[in-house]
């Protein structure tokens, strides 16, 4: 591959990457999540949130995405199989078709963990002065911040 010259020094570009190969991990992972939500959810909140994990896995289907250039960019091969996503993700699998109920309460969680991976992200790409990454991060982490606030909602009493 050519030699990357876009003012970020190569220690710094393999550490955004690292850091974003993290989030892409998050990322995918809780794009399977949600998926897999969509498809199992059941109850009396079916339809309301059957759209609702639809509107946010075809969200993350952009992002993860995203995510990947942004690591090509930098000059670093993205992770694309499941098992370096496990070994990457922060995110817990889910073995069981859980109630709706508690769907809503892991993809809060998930949604939270990805904010938590953001935000350690986001200090490497600072450091490195890595404006595009930083950009992307703050773009990800405002969305699962308030897609968490969302779910959380959701799980309050009226």
């Amino acid at each position: 591959m050519e030699t990357v010259n876009i003012g970020i020094d190569q220690e710094h570009r393999e550490e955004i990457a690292q850091g974003l190969k993290r989030l892409l991990a998050d990322s995918y992972t809780l794009y399977l999540q949600t998926h897999n939500f969509h498809w199992n959810v059941t109850g009396p909140q079916f339809r309301e949130l059957h759209l609702l994990f639809e509107e946010h896995y075809t969200e993350l289907a952009i992002a993860v995405d995203d995510i990947a250039e942004r690591i090509r960019t930098l000059g670093v091969s993205a992770p694309g199989t499941y098992k370096q996503f496990a070994q990457l993700s922060s995110i817990a699998e889910v073995d069981v078709i859980p109630s709706a109920q508690d769907m809503v309460k892991i993809l809060k969680a998930s949604h939270e963990q990805v904010v938590r991976t953001c935000r350690e992200t986001l200090v490497k790409a600072q450091a490195g002065d890595d404006e595009s990454s930083v950009a992307l991060i703050s773009d990800r982490m405002r969305i699962h911040e308030k897609t968490a606030w969302m779910l959380r909602a959701m799980l309050e009493e009226a």
